[in-house]
């Protein structure tokens, strides 16, 4: 029996060609700006995504953590939405390293009302004053979803009124334009740093990038060594994200199809599939017990993720055979009885 990994879009393999460039690849030491697989990677990121600099680093967590670090002080606050991914899935990195709160916003399906951020924003001797506001996109816990062009502009607009920083989590940016029918570059506008994936979509193995203004590099550059980031001969994975930068995209589109085809055979079969939410690559399905169904489905040869006692994850991605997506409902019909 195959068995069909739906867990994440993490789960890829690097492909041949991706190999055959990091066992190929001319590297130096990164941390003395020596690499010169890394310095394209960066020099391609920044181009694509319309930045000055790209800093290349070992995950999402650490570009995110660095956004935080560079953008506010101690004792500050950070405005997120819901559910955002840097306070969620990050284990109190904010807190820990950057001495920073949240301060959550209402996001229906990823994104927030800009007057309510507005509202969000301290400047006030008796309150944590705000030093960040940050969005993503597109938004993990909302199920995949894409935040509208124009409500991120908004939120820009309402950051500068108030000289605030806005940094976006854009893990999978490359999802939101493909969805947005948008050039990546038009997601990432207006913001002081982004922070990209290669792992999640784009089929590398490991690497996140930050990027921002010429400004910060020297401070990201810290931070990323503070942090452990200094990879030193990195230009042997720095070879598959540029590989993950110009190929990757291309299969994401039918992710989504596959996804919104998985969406609506989940809710054939009776689970509670919010359809609205099936806007990229994730599918949530709502049901008493997750973790038991998750369970039980594993048997069955397909893995999920349960997020809770109350909520399933299926994530469509590049190495899913054909055919995964009639194989899996099959299977989900059988564990349903």
């Amino acid at each position: 029996m195959m068995l069909l990994d739906f867990r994440s879009d993490t789960v890829t393999r690097p492909s041949p060609a991706m190999r055959r460039a990091m066992a190929e690849a001319e590297v130096g030491d990164d941390v003395y700006r020596e690499d010169p697989t890394v310095n394209r990677l960066e020099a391609l990121a920044a181009e694509m995504l319309g930045f000055e600099r790209a800093v290349y680093m070992p995950s999402g967590t650490m570009t995110n953590q660095v956004a935080v670090l560079v953008h506010t002080r101690r004792g500050q606050e950070v405005i997120l939405t819901e559910g955002a991914h840097v306070y969620e899935y990050e284990p109190g990195a904010m807190a820990s390293l950057a001495g920073v709160s949240p301060r959550f916003v209402s996001a229906p399906y990823g994104a927030p009302d800009p007057q309510e951020v507005r509202r969000a924003i301290h400047d006030s001797p008796h309150q944590a004053p705000t030093g960040l506001i940050a969005l993503e996109n597109t938004h993990n816990s909302a199920g995949g979803t894409v935040v509208p062009l124009k409500t991120q502009r908004a939120v820009q607009e309402v950051a500068r009124a108030a000289g605030l920083p806005v940094h976006l989590d854009g893990a999978r940016i490359f999802n939101a334009a493909v969805a947005l029918g948008a050039g990546v570059h038009e997601v990432a506008a207006g913001f002081d740093t982004v922070s990209v994936c290669l792992s999640k979509g784009l089929g590398a193995p490991v690497g996140s990038l930050l990027l921002g203004p010429a400004g910060l590099e020297g401070e990201m550059r810290r931070y990323r060594k503070m942090l452990g980031g200094g990879m030193r001969q990195a230009g042997v994975l720095a070879a598959a994200g540029l590989i993950a930068l110009t190929e990757g995209p291309k299969t994401l589109a039918r992710d989504h199809a596959r996804a919104r085809e998985l969406a609506a055979g989940l809710a054939r079969l009776g689970l509670e599939v919010d359809l609205k939410s099936v806007q990229t690559n994730m599918v949530f399905a709502r049901m008493e017990d997750a973790p038991g169904f998750a369970a039980r489905l594993r048997e069955a040869g397909v893995l999920i993720n349960a997020l809770g006692p109350g909520r399933v994850r299926f994530v469509t991605h590049r190495d899913l055979p054909a055919g995964a997506v009639d194989t899996a409902l099959e299977r989900v019909a059988r564990v349903l009885g």
